[in-house]
């Protein structure tokens, strides 16, 4: 077994992608819906100074969370959106403070599908579904068809503004994960049945934007290894999608798993000791020649030297212990011993330890977490008469948009 102190180097090696662009360590801080944005899709101050600190806390790479190119179809009012009417001054700003000390910044592009915020949307999948309570519209072949060129013309912007590259969002429920997943897909025509159909508008996407972007800036992918749900993706089938993505010109596949589907557990509220995906990852390891990023359950600097030494991964996503510490990588790359305090909760209500998170992120772009001390009840009041408010700012910005 190779010691921690002889596995060190490995989270502080470069890495290159296909693409050629290079990541200065092994270190992610992944993707999370920090709901920061204004409620017109722009970014705000606070953002901004978040996505500086993790930069100036030395991670490699930074992801923003659920980006929309369609703002019919967000996640929640606090999304940012890159389109016609972006801030784009602002936009220069975020990927400007957020890319210091050589830290790359990317957007996830993401489109919500049939978890699109009902508030402010009216919710459409690959196909119509009426699973208990939860119900959405099917997609017209002709709105499937649009969607590279809205991913595209999200990524163009990101470009202009200064971003490093893009993430396209595969995973967690939304939209293209529904495409992969037989749960939401039951589409018979082109886009569904097996798993080379059901990923077909993925690599039209990918195409499209890496026609748009040119061959050096960087496009990375976030997965599911499973939905975790009876009837959704399968291990098997996820890494036939990998087998397939490695075809495609994609530089970094991120490996992640769950899903948003009202009453499922999410993977980031397991209690489990360990990371999530790391054999997965191994299994992947088989299919492909693109990096890959497992993401979650990493909670010491043991655990991310562990799965780096191993080879089973090349790059560690980490965020809620980037949440609770925004200069864990350069702790962790210092060889400091001190990993972060995760706070237990007793019988935490659903969506309760996400809106937790969610604001201590808040508090990180204020530069005021000393003082945060929100409890549970309290950090869902606030949270969701912040999303309230937002809905009402969201659709009178929205409220005229066509693709």
């Amino acid at each position: 077994m190779i010691k921690a102190e002889d596995s060190a180097p490995f989270l502080s090696r470069p890495l290159e992608l296909p693409c050629g662009a290079v990541l200065k360590n092994r270190l992610v801080k992944s993707a999370m819906s920090d709901s920061l944005a204004d409620g017109e899709g722009n970014p705000t101050e606070a953002q901004i100074r978040l996505y500086e600190r993790w930069a100036e806390g030395g991670v490699a790479l930074s992801i923003i969370g659920e980006v929309q190119g369609d703002p019919r179809f967000p996640e929640k009012p606090g999304n940012l959106v890159l389109g016609a009417h972006s801030n784009l001054e602002m936009l220069r700003q975020l990927a400007t403070r957020a890319s210091k000390n050589g830290t790359h910044i990317w957007p996830q592009l993401g489109h919500a599908g049939a978890l699109s915020h009902s508030p402010i949307s009216q919710p459409k999948g690959p196909s119509a579904l009426e699973i208990g309570s939860f119900q959405c519209k099917g997609m017209s072949i002709t709105e499937i068809k649009q969607l590279p060129d809205i991913y595209a013309k999200a990524a163009l912007l990101a470009q202009e503004a200064g971003f490093t590259g893009v993430q396209i969002h595969a995973g967690h429920g939304f939209l293209l994960s529904q495409f992969l997943s037989p749960l939401f897909n039951r589409r018979n025509d082109q886009y569904g049945g097996s798993i080379e159909a059901r990923c077909r508008i993925i690599i039209e996407v990918i195409d499209k934007v890496r026609r748009t972007v040119g061959t050096a800036f960087p496009i990375g992918i976030k997965i599911n290894s499973t939905d975790q749900l009876e009837g959704g993706l399968t291990e098997e089938d996820a890494l036939e999608a990998i087998r397939i993505l490695n075809q495609t010109s994609i530089d970094l596949i991120e490996l992640s798993g769950g899903t948003y589907f009202p009453g499922a557990k999410s993977s980031s509220d397991s209690s489990g000791g360990g990371p999530y995906f790391v054999d997965f990852s191994q299994r992947a390891q088989e299919v492909t020649s693109v990096p890959l990023v497992a993401t979650g359950g990493f909670k010491t600097r043991a655990q991310a030297l562990s799965s780096l030494a191993s080879g089973t991964v090349d790059m560690l996503g980490v965020a809620r212990a980037m949440v609770l510490n925004t200069s864990l990588a350069n702790d962790w790359l210092a060889h400091a011993s001190a990993d972060p305090v995760f706070p237990r909760f007793e019988a935490a209500p659903p969506g309760g330890i996400t809106a937790w998170y969610t604001m201590r992120l808040t508090a990180l772009g204020n530069d005021d977490e000393n003082n945060f001390v929100l409890d549970l009840p309290s950090a869902i009041r606030v949270y969701e008469e912040r999303d309230n408010s937002r809905c009402i700012t969201w659709e009178k910005a929205f409220s005229h948009y066509s693709p």
